[in-house]
């Protein structure tokens, strides 16, 4: 294979459309840290690497225990999977997630300097947890986890973890302001779990998607959606946020336009609802940014 080939198969499995939901908590935690004069540069950068690199590791791991599992065959409908498609070999694979994982813990080690022995566990679970998610005894993803993992991990740590990192503290608007940021990447999951629930449910992938069914997870995207939105009105009267704070609100058409997609798309065609639900995601994320700011 070219080395070009090559390294567009790496591209492709590292699934570049899904790396925004690595940016968004950085960045949100970062703007957090800027409102209370707390920013610093090297720190956001670190960090935004690291979560990079974290979600890449889990990505790799994905596709290879998918591709072990059988989640990955010619019927699904999502996008190619470099090893059911023999783009990647298994050991390839294998040396990829160990360097992206290697590279995340290697670099956090400054974050661990900053932050101290709590960013040391928080990394080290991050770790685990990328792979336990579709990997080991109890794999996440298979037993219906996914969605909690996601929200708790690109949500709250994501976010609170940035935060803490850059002012040395945690406080209430930081854990609200996790909660958007957690909610709206959980529903690019919802999403692909919803578009998936044949194919996942012949290959043993209980995720909540088979599990609940259809209709509960088109109103789990509604709900991730409304308490996304509530947010910015509970900073807005209970913190000293002023009316930028509202910025995210003009999203709602592109919400909207998401929902009617959910309710309305089957098949491939969800695959244009997964793209727009991520960048609803990034959308929100950099106005709430902003508004958190200014």
């Amino acid at each position: 294979m070219k080395e070009n080939s090559k390294f567009h198969s790496w591209l492709l499995a590292s699934r570049p459309k899904t790396l925004l939901a690595s940016v968004v908590p950085v960045m949100v935690g970062t703007a957090l840290a800027i409102n209370v004069d707390k920013f610093n540069p090297l720190v956001t950068l670190v960090a935004l690497v690291c979560s990079l690199l974290i979600q890449i590791g889990t990505n790799f791991t994905n596709d290879l225990y998918d591709f072990y599992k059988g989640a990955d065959t010619v019927s699904r409908k999502g996008p190619v999977r470099v090893l059911a498609a023999g783009l990647i070999s298994v050991k390839e694979m294998k040396t990829g997630i160990i360097i992206a994982f290697l590279s995340a813990f290697i670099l956090g080690l400054y974050l661990v300097y900053i932050g101290g022995i709590i960013i040391l566990a928080i990394g080290v679970l991050s770790i685990l947890a990328g792979i336990a998610y579709t990997a080991g005894p109890y794999p996440l993803a298979y037993k219906g986890l996914g969605d909690i993992f996601v929200f708790m991990f690109f949500g709250l740590i994501g976010t609170m973890g940035t935060f803490y990192l850059q002012a040395n503290e945690l406080s209430l608007p930081a854990f609200l302001s996790s909660i958007p940021v957690g909610s709206l990447i959980t529903n690019i999951l919802v999403v692909n779990n919803y578009r998936d629930i044949e194919t996942d449910r012949i290959a043993g992938k209980n995720t909540l998607a088979v599990k609940l069914g259809k209709t509960f997870t088109q109103y789990q995207f509604i709900f991730l959606i409304f308490v996304s939105f509530i947010v910015p009105l509970l900073l807005f009267l209970f913190f000293d946020f002023k009316f930028w704070i509202f910025l995210p609100y003009l999203t709602l058409p592109v919400v909207y336009k998401t929902i009617s997609m959910l309710f309305t798309l089957d098949g491939v065609q969800l695959n244009e609802t997964l793209e727009l639900t991520a960048k609803l995601s990034a959308m929100y994320g950099i106005l709430f940014s902003a508004g958190l700011m200014l």
